[in-house]
This record gives C-alpha cells, sequence and structure tokens, in this order.
C-alpha cells in the first residue's frame, strides 16, 4: 500500500537509461514511458523523438535504471515507539535508497497479532507512506511463542507471511502446526534462527570477543536452530524462509536442504555481506547486531552464497534505535541499525570490488523477494505497475548520519564512502524521491 500522490496519472518517460532487470534478463539502452501509474512501453525504441507530444521526459544519461527495491525485513517503531521510527520517515528513508516496497515486522507494541494491528498499519501506510508497505504478522500471540496467533483472519486483514521477527519459535511442536497452517493459508513463514538458550551473548564468538572481554554468540546457536527447522519442513513440506544467516555452515544446511527439493529460502542483510566482527573496534554499538558479525571467512562464504543463489534475498534489517539505547556500553546497547537508505550503495559495494554481479545483486533485491512473498514488483515490463529506481552507478558520495531521512540514526556506514547512488525514485507512476531536493 503506497500514498496516492496526485502526478500518478502524468505521462511521463525515462531515455537514455540503461534498461536492467535481471528477471527478464534485460541489460540495454533504451527508455520507459509511464501512462497512469503504468509501464506502458519499454525498451531501445523508447527514445525523445520516438514519445508522444506533451510527455514529460528525462533524459538520465547513461544511468542505470532498474526495478523498485523489495526490503523484506524492516522494522518501525509505529505503532507505540514513534520516537525511534514511523511508517512515515521510513518510508523515506526507503524512496531515498531506491526501496519501492517495504515489509514490516510485527514487533510493534501493541505487537501485530490481530486483524486490528494489521488493518491499521495499512491504513496508516495509506496515508503516511511515499512507498508500498506490506506488514508480517506474528506467529504467536504477543511473540511470546506459546499460542498461535489466527493466521486467516491475519491474511484476509492483509498480512503476507508470519514471523516473530527477532524471536525464534522454540517450541517444535507449536512450529510444526504453524509450518502446516501456514502453508494452507499461503503464507510464507519466516524464522529468525536462533537457539537463545545456547546464544546467551552480545557479540561472534570469535577473537575480537575475547580481545574486547565480551561474552560470544557461538555459530553452532544458528546452526542448530537452522537444523531443526529444516527437519521440520521436511515433515511438514510447508515453505520455509530463514530470516537472515551469518555463518558459512548455515550455507552447508540451506545447499542441502535444497538439493532435495525442500520449499526453503533464506536471506542474508547487507550488514554481514559488506562488514565483520572487526567493525566493532573499540565497542561500537552500531554494530551490534543480530545475528551478530562473524568473522571474515563467513561473510566472503555469505557473499559466495548469494552469487550462486543459494541466498535467496538480500535485506536491509532496517532497525532503528534511539540514542538511550545505543550510547551506552556495549553489553547494555540494543541490537539493530538502519539501513534502508544505504542497501543499494552498499550492495553496490561488492560489485565495484568484483565480488557480486550486478545481476544477482539486482535479482536478490527485486524480482526474488517479489516471488517468495507472491507480491507485485520487482520486474520492469509493459502493463506492470511503475516502481522503478534510476541509479548513478559511479557518483561518489560520503555517509552522514544527520542527513539521513531515518527518525534514527544508528548506521553501521557512518562515514564510509560509496560509488553509486539512487538519484530518484518512482512509486506507481510518481516521483517520491529526488536527489536533488536534498
Amino acid at each position: 500500500m503506497a500514498k496516492n500522490t496526485a502526478n500518478a496519472s502524468q505521462r511521463r518517460a525515462f531515455v537514455n537509461a540503461r534498461l536492467f532487470d535481471p528477471a527478464r534478463q534485460l541489460d540495454q539502452t533504451g527508455g520507459v514511458l509511464i501512462e497512469d501509474g503504468i509501464i506502458k512501453w519499454i525498451g531501445a525504441a523508447v527514445t525523445r523523438a520516438s514519445l508522444p507530444e506533451g510527455t514529460d521526459i528525462t533524459d538520465v544519461k547513461g544511468s542505470l535504471l532498474v526495478p523498485g527495491l523489495i526490503d523484506m525485513r524492516v522494522f518501525t517503531g509505529e505503532p507505540g515507539t514513534e520516537h525511534r521510527e514511523t511508517l512515515q520517515t521510513a518510508s523515506r528513508a526507503a524512496a531515498a535508497g531506491g526501496v519501492t516496497s517495504i515489509v514490516i515486522q510485527p514487533n510493534t507494541q501493541p505487537v501485530m497479532d490481530d486483524a486490528s494491528i494489521v488493518d491499521f498499519i495499512l491504513r496508516r501506510a495509506q496515508d503516511t507512506a511515499d512507498v508500498r508497505v506490506y506488514p508480517m504478522a506474528a506467529i504467536t500471540q504477543d511473540l511470546a511463542g506459546e499460542k498461535m496467533t489466527e493466521f486467516g483472519l491475519l491474511k484476509e486483514a492483509g498480512a503476507i507471511a508470519v514471523t516473530d521477527a527477532v524471536g525464534s519459535v522454540r517450541n517444535s511442536k507449536l512450529l510444526s502446526r504453524a509450518m502446516k497452517y501456514a502453508g494452507n493459508f499461503n503464507l510464507l513463514l519466516v524464522q529468525h534462527v536462533e537457539d537463545f538458550d545456547l546464544a546467551g551473548g552480545v557479540m561472534h564468538s570469535g577473537e575480537s570477543a575475547t580481545r574486547l572481554g565480551l561474552p560470544g554468540i557461538p555459530a553452532a546457536a544458528e546452526l542448530i536452530a537452522l537444523e531443526r527447522d529444516i527437519r521440520l519442513v521436511e515433515m511438514t513440506g510447508a515453505p520455509y524462509h530463514a530470516a537472515q544467516l551469518s555463518c558459512a555452515a548455515s550455507l552447508d544446511v540451506i545447499r542441502h536442504a535444497k538439493a532435495r527439493g525442500l520449499p526453503v529460502s533464506c536471506g542474508v542483510s547487507i550488514n554481514h555481506l559488506t562488514l565483520n566482527e572487526h567493525d566493532i573496534g573499540a565497542y561500537r554499538t552500531f554494530f551490534k547486531l543480530s545475528p551478530p558479525l562473524r568473522c571474515e571467512d563467513d561473510r566472503k562464504a555469505l557473499v559466495a552464497g548469494v552469487a550462486d543463489g543459494t541466498i535467496d534475498v538480500i535485506v536491509s534489517s532496517h532497525d532503528p534505535q534511539d540514542a538511550d539505547t545505543k550510547r551506552v556500553p556495549f553489553s547494555e546497547a540494543a541490537f539493530g541499525a538502519i539501513g534502508l537508505e544505504t542497501l543499494l550503495s552498499a550492495g553496490l559495494s561488492l560489485v565495484h570490488s568484483e565480488q557480486l554481479s550486478l545481476e544477482r545483486l539486482i535479482e536478490a533485491m527485486t524480482d526474488a523477494p517479489a516471488r517468495l512473498l507472491n507480491i507485485q514488483g520487482g520486474r520492469l515490463e509493459q502493463g506492470v505497475e511503475a516502481d522503478l529506481a534510476i541509479v548513478d552507478m559511479t557518483a561518489p558520495w560520503v555517509v552522514d548520519a544527520d542527513l539521513l531521512k531515518s527518525a534514527s540514526r544508528n548506521t553501521t556506514f557512518e562515514a564510509r564512502a560509496f560509488e553509486g547512488r539512487v538519484t530518484e525514485t518512482i512509486v506507481g507512476g510518481s516521483s517520491v524521491y529526488r536527489l536533488s531536493n536534498n
């Protein structure tokens, strides 16, 4: 759901663009004509000379034109903790990052475990958000892991998947039932894979944790939870998505499950693809994440997992936290970092360094999440909603937290120099962000 905008019916075109859509294996110079919020014409034949008179034409001068990004893992503070983030501020940050659809997690206050809360989110988004907003509802009531929510009512209200957000359902019997019910209602079940009893720390269990004197979170805490979940998928046959992987051993589990034909998928955050445990440095709390940043070998393995398709999607894991929960000792700080506005630029750093292909990066942020969640978007083709982003692949910029659109400032990329930036974002034919407006 997105806020209605006045210029959606205007005939507009982008020409001299590098049209890039991995879903269609499209990579060519051309243009896009948009009418009434829909892509009416796309391809090499769309030029300034071929367009109807009266069209508002923008020459993007060779910039990349891609489908709008879809971020599967976004936390906000609305309702309940609006000082951290609202749907409006999250949508503005998303638009500035080329993200045209955000999937909201259910750990709001109150928890999104009731149809009325789902309805509130959608109505609020309609009034205030500049991008499309899709809610994921809770698997269990109050995220307590004890009693299932009403999946049918939640889906009827507009939920597109179920998850306990940063919680992992511990009760295997309850989770197996939830998998079956989610499958019956064609809802993807998304799980944060962590054995909390084994975890019990604040950063990756390794050399850095020992040096800093901080309790560690072993990779086994993720691996054990994931292996248990895969066994339940084998038993139920229901679709399952591991929200974020962080270690190489987990990739082996997913590869084996996919090779056996199980309906499993997984994601990774951009932080875990571009950072490692050493970035925590001298107790830098903005780098305290869940799952934690792992060692460099794990980071490289995750990048390779995206490259070969073992990892399906890349997410920002946008989790705004205020200063009161971050400007404290590391062991006491909240987990999480913002990331909507830097998602694509951080991803492009992997492309520029030849660690990942542009095709796989864009696919993991567009078509792959659209297919997993069965939502619109992720493609550039005639007849679909005009959700797209214009990207200057060579534009240099340095992240200044004070200039980001999010209501919170806890970015892991403060003062990071990037090459490549979104210059305009279109949702349903309407421009919701232009770099010149900064």
